[in-house]
């Protein structure tokens, strides 16, 4: 199915240099995986439902509960740098 000529052409348009030894793997690799896509391509899909994930995902989330706060000087006390009561960071443009 792959063939060395397709690995160039894909190593070119990446811009990248490979050696004949890595063609030959390239190539190698490449056909497995297409050869294990058309395994999957003829499994029959057809009652099986469309899912974004093998398992069932959900988010665990705490509920938003208010707190003490850090004063400002307890939030500034590890800071490198501070002018007037607030962080001095590098000017980025």
């Amino acid at each position: 199915m792959i063939e060395p000529k397709d690995v160039e052409y894909v190593a070119w348009l990446a811009r990248l240099d490979v050696s004949e030894e890595e063609k030959e793997k390239f190539t190698r690799q490449l056909g497995q995986v297409l050869e294990h896509a058309e395994k999957i391509k003829s499994l029959d899909t057809e009652d099986v439902d469309p899912t974004s994930h093998a398992i069932p995902l959900k988010n665990v989330m705490r509920e938003d509960e208010t707190g003490p706060c850090l004063s400002q000087e307890e939030a500034l006390s590890g800071a490198p740098r501070t002018q007037g009561g607030y962080f001095v960071v590098p000017r980025i443009i």
